[in-house]
């Protein structure tokens, strides 16, 4: 059984996965944040694809470790999602994930508008990785 992280952003939904015995985290892909119905479809289709018995997700806090209007955001998606989803979710402190999934890529000479499309997923991957890394 593995577990999927989603970096859940206000336009897409980084995804990654971890390898069956829970040591690496992989980027898998984006789902576009809106609509809704196609994000839980994708969701569910990949539960069942790669036996996820967990989903993780990146909560934003602010620096000083405070929520602000983006971890509201999520803390409401995954109020939602909890309702359509049987698996269960935990929420994972994400503080700067995309900024080192940018420098990252900047660092593997990802051109700009190719990082664009691989940020999200990359942000997911350093989100599982640092769970993944804890337990």
């Amino acid at each position: 059984m593995r577990i999927l992280a989603l970096d859940h952003g206000t336009k897409r939904i980084g995804v990654a996965v971890s390898d069956e015995m829970k040591m690496i985290a992989t980027p898998l892909e984006f789902i576009l944040a809106e609509p809704f119905a196609p994000v839980v479809e994708r969701l569910k289709q990949l539960i069942r694809e790669k036996e996820v018995e967990m989903i993780l997700v990146g909560l934003p806090r602010n620096m000083d470790g405070s929520y602000g209007p983006a971890a509201l955001k999520v803390q409401e998606f995954v109020a939602v999602l909890k309702e359509t989803i049987a698996v269960p979710i935990k929420l994972w402190d994400e503080r700067l994930t995309s900024a080192q999934a940018n420098r990252f890529l900047i660092a593997a000479d990802v051109r700009r508008n190719k990082r664009k499309e691989k940020v999200d997923k990359t942000a997911a991957a350093i989100l599982l990785q640092s769970y993944l890394d804890s337990v």
